[in-house]
């Protein structure tokens, strides 16, 4: 998995509701780095979830959460740009 805010890659291991992400410091546990997150999908969850998740990007106890291993960015044309600006000042 990667992080979705820095992009780091996160070993192989079971994420839990209050881990960080060891190069950011930000939440691990969230709607954004998982696999069922789709943001074109209701409640933008592939998943049904009984109540919305508001904080996608805030740690959460969604009982759904499977960390995304495809290593694929899903949070929209943001991310794609701002992986791009970090890139630059490498």
């Amino acid at each position: 998995m990667n992080c979705v805010f820095c992009f780091k890659e996160i070993p192989e291991i079971k994420i839990h509701i209050r881990d960080e992400c060891p190069a950011c410091g930000r939440d691990l546990h969230i709607c954004l780095n998982c696999e069922f997150y789709d943001a074109n999908a209701y409640r933008q969850c592939r998943e049904t979830v009984r109540e919305p998740v508001k904080d996608k990007d805030k740690a959460n106890y969604c009982d759904f959460f499977r960390a995304d291993r495809k290593g694929e960015k899903k949070t929209g044309l943001e991310s794609d740009i701002l992986k791009k600006l970090n890139d630059l000042f490498k």
